[in-house]
């Protein structure tokens, strides 16, 4: 990843719950969440398992969009992760041929 990329991410904490959020340094992001240092809500919540990750070229769009998944019931998230992995599966599907 380099530096600055605007990412919406989704982590799925030891107790199932899902959290999203965005940042532009996943792996700082992540460590400050492990530390407990992160957002309220994932504190006492970890491991975390990251389920999804989406790189904007924009702050702007990536806020956007972490609006849009924020609004989603727990099901549409599962389903947006389910989506994203047929995505991916996909296109290392094709990378082989």
């Amino acid at each position: 990843m380099t530096e600055h990329e605007h990412v919406v991410y989704i982590l799925k904490c030891k107790d199932s719950s899902l959290y999203t959020g965005y940042t532009n340094d996943m792996e700082h992001r992540l460590k400050m969440h492990t530390e407990g240092k992160g957002a309220k809500y994932t504190r006492g919540r970890g491991p975390f398992q990251v389920v999804y990750i989406e790189k904007f070229p924009t702050k702007e769009k990536a806020m956007q969009k972490e609006y849009e998944i924020k609004q989603l019931t727990r099901k549409g998230k599962f389903q947006l992760i389910r989506d994203r992995l047929k995505e991916v599966m996909q296109f290392e599907n094709t990378e082989e041929l």
